[in-house]
């Protein structure tokens, strides 16, 4: 196993510098200049203002930003800085000083181009929320999807089974942006039913001297409804999917035998086929990593939560292209841990499945 791992690691090295390839190569390509659009220029390059200050002030950003360096130099500086060195002053006066960069210990995603600020700090801030949802989300959607699908694959063709079938299809079909529309105007406006807030966090008389238990009160009051939008489509995929393959796995031979041994159902189903079953939803949680960080774009921004997904759709809208490579790689990197994590439960729900050499 560890050596597996090991070649796994050493493999995401030549990955991550195809993605930053592609995430820098995508974004310089697109259309626009962000240092002209910054101070006003036009879409058909006409100024507002005075021209020729504009015209300073946009140069000034445009070395500010590095973009009046070759773009392979402006590659080299935004890699240097996600692996935490200062290259900014390696190319200097059309010489290149590579003793030059600069330890700083922290990566460097490069200056919004919205407000200057640093891409890293916008990110730690809005981080938190993100993680927080998306892992209360997870856990909640997979402690009712699981029991659920292992109840309606051992009663197949009952009434209960039909029904939770119809329910789970139709939640699942029913799209994300129209359910939180339609529950933040029926349940968070005065005009129906105000049982929650409409937005935020927390609320307007937030103080930061109530005690701990009122703080959790406030933030869960604000993020209930969110969370139940969040969470419904994907406990009922994930119940589907735990259904079919626990319908899978209790025909198997195995199953059988241990039914024919004098097993209790109880011990049957939940120590020898529910293991085995939950090898597809492994698969599930591998690809719900990079959620946790990335966030709901739709979600955060109907309900106006400061997180990560309305933070990329805003660097998306205002070509913050420091913003949306950031987002990208590191979505990119969870995704390969993702699949690293999968790999290990796998072998840890199923004995069977070794990475190591086989003995001839």
């Amino acid at each position: 196993m560890w050596q597996y791992l090991l070649k796994r690691v050493v493999l995401f090295l030549p990955t991550l510098f195809i993605i930053t390839l592609i995430s820098f190569g995508v974004s310089r390509l697109a259309p626009g200049d962000p240092a002209a659009a910054k101070v006003g220029q036009g879409s058909e390059g006409g100024m507002r203002g005075n021209s020729t200050l504009n015209d300073k002030s946009a140069q000034l950003l445009r070395e500010q930003w590095h973009l009046d360096k070759p773009i392979w130099q402006q590659y080299v500086i935004w890699t240097g800085g996600l692996l935490c060195f200062d290259m900014s002053k390696v190319f200097t006066n059309g010489t290149t000083q590579w003793s030059a960069a600069a330890w700083t210990g922290r990566p460097d995603f490069g200056r919004s181009f919205q407000d200057n600020r640093p891409v890293y700090d916008k990110m730690v801030e809005r981080v938190p929320v993100t993680l927080t949802m998306n892992l209360i989300a997870i856990i909640i959607a997979y402690l009712i999807a699981v029991p659920l699908g292992v109840y309606s694959a051992t009663h197949p063709g009952t009434l209960a089974d039909r029904l939770s079938t119809f329910v789970l299809f139709a939640l699942y079909s029913l799209p994300v942006f129209w359910i939180g529309t339609l529950a933040l105007t029926f349940f968070a406006n005065p005009e129906f039913v105000s049982i929650f807030p409409s937005s935020g966090l927390r609320s307007p008389s937030f103080s930061t001297n109530w005690p701990f238990w009122k703080k959790w009160l406030d933030y869960g009051w604000h993020l209930a409804l969110p969370m139940i939008v969040y969470v419904y489509a994907d406990f009922a995929f994930i119940s589907r999917q735990m259904r079919s393959s626990m319908l899978e796995v209790i025909r198997q031979d195995y199953v059988r035998t241990a039914r024919a041994k004098g097993l209790s159902e109880r011990s049957v189903i939940y120590r020898h086929a529910l293991r085995n079953a939950l090898i597809p939803l492994i698969t599930l949680v591998a690809a719900l990593i990079p959620n946790l960080i990335g966030g709901s774009v739709i979600i955060e921004s109907i309900f106006s939560i400061p997180g990560m997904g309305e933070l990329s759709f805003k660097g998306l809208v205002a070509r913050d292209y420091p913003m949306i490579m950031a987002v990208f790689t590191v979505s990119a990197i969870l995704t390969l841990v993702g699949m690293l994590v999968a790999d290990i439960l796998y072998s840890i729900a199923d004995p069977r499945i070794s990475y190591g050499r086989k003995a001839s």
